[in-house]
């Protein structure tokens, strides 16, 4: 064994390498470890580039604003004081609005902007009038600029613009951009595209601002509308009307929906326009209640009441005549005047005597609302049905006739007057005020006589309520 050893040891030279080493393969950690290697400086690398380009982002941005404060010190501790010069609308604008429908004001004229000073000064006006400049409608959020504030910053103002949605047209067409010369400018056709449910606010408001650049000598502010629907144009075919017309579907009216149940209920006892509802609401509203139901709330009654009262009633009047009598009735069943034996009834005192007697020719007049003559006078006052304050006018220099009495002035139902009497189921009559200011009121028994300036006299002037007692 020891010859053997010492034969494997004689054998080999220290001095010299060793085969295998120089023949054997890396091992395996010895790669692993120079990928790794590899890999770590390039993701470092990739890493590191997007942060130091951010820190180098923000530490420029930092230096432009420090250099932008340093040369204004003034504007880091106090704000412009905001304009006194502002853009307003001249008039609200008429409701409901429709997409393609002509955006106009409340008289039904085209839009119209002022330039206004809140501070009184009209040396700025004066300014203003010199100059023309361009000025551009936009839309807003219906919840700008929030509670009650009169003033905004230009950036909140901006801020607020509404732009129509992905893939439609511009949300407001037309005449966008006008000129505003002598401080005035009218506002041509415009129309919105698309409604307002789409937004969080589900309302829009029209905003008018000077296009930049287009006035440097001083600023304006802008000027909004008032926050409003905008419902699509198909919804038109069954909008209210505002007013509302005589000889309009009674479905124009709120609360009555087409082809709805009140719609129905009306229809089937013939009212059908909104006259028909006017005058059966003053000869019989008990009766016009109990058709509608009880899915008619008195919030509801109200709310139809008073649109329909809203109804120019224009210049017709009917003649109910009789073998002693001539009474005189607006479109809408309301007494204008009456003559009896030859003498006209005109002050409280005297109408309060044959209040009966009125109520029941009333009746007989609707019930024959057809055969009635028809003429055309012009009032004396617009003949509008409006709620208000009871106006009581006085008459100095009425001449004072007496009233005859009840039992004088002959059976109202006599067939000599020449109109049968069908009687309409009436309980509670009432002769609603025709002129402004007067309420119509459900608890009491009125009407509307005008007097005349001599007894006999037919021409129609200003009347008094009818009275609730003797």
């Amino acid at each position: 064994m020891a010859a053997k050893r010492f034969h494997e040891e004689s054998g080999s030279d220290p001095d010299q390498p060793d085969e295998k080493r120089i023949r054997g393969r890396p091992s395996l950690m010895s790669v692993f470890g120079e990928v790794l290697t590899g890999n770590f400086v390039e993701n470092f690398c990739t890493t590191l580039e997007p942060m130091l380009r951010k820190v180098v982002v923000e530490e420029v941005e930092k230096g432009i604003r420090k250099c932008r404060f340093t040369k204004s010190p003034s504007f880091r501790i106090q704000a412009p004081e905001p304009s006194t010069m502002r853009l307003t609308f001249t008039k609200n604008l008429s409701l409901p609005i429709f997409t393609g429908t002509k955006i106009v004001n409340d008289e039904n004229k085209p839009l119209q902007l002022i330039i206004e000073d809140t501070s009184g000064d009209n040396q700025n006006i004066l300014r203003a009038l010199s100059h023309s400049f361009k000025v551009e409608i936009i839309v807003l959020d219906g919840d700008f600029p929030g509670g009650d504030r009169e003033n905004w910053s230009t950036e909140e103002f901006d801020n607020s613009i509404v732009k129509e949605r992905a893939g439609k047209r511009p949300l407001l067409a037309g005449d966008v951009l006008v000129t505003m010369r002598g401080g005035a400018a009218v506002i041509g056709d415009i129309e919105f595209t698309d409604n307002s449910s789409w937004i969080r606010s589900r309302n829009f408001r029209l905003g008018a601002r000077v296009v930049p650049d287009s006035c440097k000598e001083f600023r304006i502010r802008e000027a909004i509308t008032e926050a409003f629907v905008v419902k699509d144009h198909r919804g038109e075919l069954y909008k209210k009307h505002y007013p509302p017309m005589l000889d309009d579907e009674v479905w124009r009216l709120e609360k009555i929906g087409k082809d709805g149940a009140f719609h129905k209920k009306l229809a089937s006892i013939n009212v059908n326009s909104v006259q028909d509802f006017l005058k059966l609401s003053i000869v019989d509203p008990a009766k016009l209640k109990n058709i509608l139901g009880v899915g008619m709330s008195d919030r509801m009654w109200e709310s139809t009441i008073k649109h329909a009262r809203t109804c120019m009633i224009g210049n017709k009047l009917y003649i109910y005549r009789g073998s002693h009598f001539t009474m005189t009735l607006n479109p809408i069943c309301t007494v204008v005047k009456v003559k009896i034996n030859g003498q006209t009834y005109a002050t409280p005192q005297e109408l309060s005597s044959i209040r009966t007697y009125l109520e029941e020719l009333v009746r007989q007049a609707y019930a024959n609302w057809d055969s009635l003559e028809v003429v055309d006078e012009v009032l004396n006052e617009t003949a509008l049905l409006t709620q208000g304050e009871q106006i009581v006018e006085q008459y100095p220099n009425h001449e004072v006739t007496m009233a005859i009495p009840f039992q004088q002035l002959g059976n109202p139902a006599d067939t000599s007057m020449g109109v049968g009497y069908t009687d309409v189921g009436c309980s509670h009559w009432q002769m609603n005020p025709l002129y402004h200011g007067i309420p119509f009121d459900h608890s009491s028994v009125h009407c509307y006589i005008t007097r005349s300036s001599s007894e006999g006299d037919g021409t129609s002037s200003s009347g008094a309520p009818f009275p609730n007692g003797s």
